[in-house]
């Protein structure tokens, strides 16, 4: 299974180990990989550029939209009083699958212990609950918007 590269003395490379770990970073979402066996070591890493471009996309838009909310400032203490807050770093659903219904809407009444939403993080499904009881003002995030940690996700007064 070892495919030479070059002449005698060279290093034996197995193409289908680097194809499999190659494959294995894809499924785990990992960077890099390495497995050492013997004298023999190898190390498959990916650019992860694509995943820096959204954290550096965001900035951005909140920046242009910061000067626009500035009469808005005054609620935004009240929202964060009393806004539910995402303990992860995640993608956030508010159905429980695509074609289902919301978990909760704008003018819903919810009791601590419901499921608001969900929020994937590492290939899991997460269940958000309300902390407290109450109605459902505002719901600051939409469905398959990433979240950061303690971004505020709605609000339950």
């Amino acid at each position: 299974m070892a495919a030479k590269t070059g002449t005698t003395g060279s290093m034996q490379v197995d193409t289908d180990l680097v194809r499999e770990l190659a494959a294995m970073l894809n499924d785990t979402g990992l960077s890099e990989i390495e497995v050492e066996d013997g004298e023999r070591k190898i190390r498959v890493s990916r650019n992860m550029t694509a995943i820096s471009a959204p954290m550096m996309a965001a900035p951005v838009t909140a920046a242009a939209a910061a000067p626009a909310p500035a009469a808005a400032a005054p609620s935004a203490p009240a929202i964060s009083a009393n806004a539910m807050k995402s303990p992860m770093v995640g993608t956030a659903y508010l159905t429980p699958e695509p074609d289902a219904a919301p978990f909760v809407s704008v003018g819903q009444q919810v009791k601590a212990g419901d499921t608001v939403m969900i929020i994937e993080a590492m290939k899991v499904m997460n269940p958000i609950v309300a902390a407290t009881s109450g109605t459902v003002t505002e719901i600051l995030v939409e469905s398959g918007q990433p979240v950061e940690f303690d971004q505020p996700l709605l609000v339950i007064a």
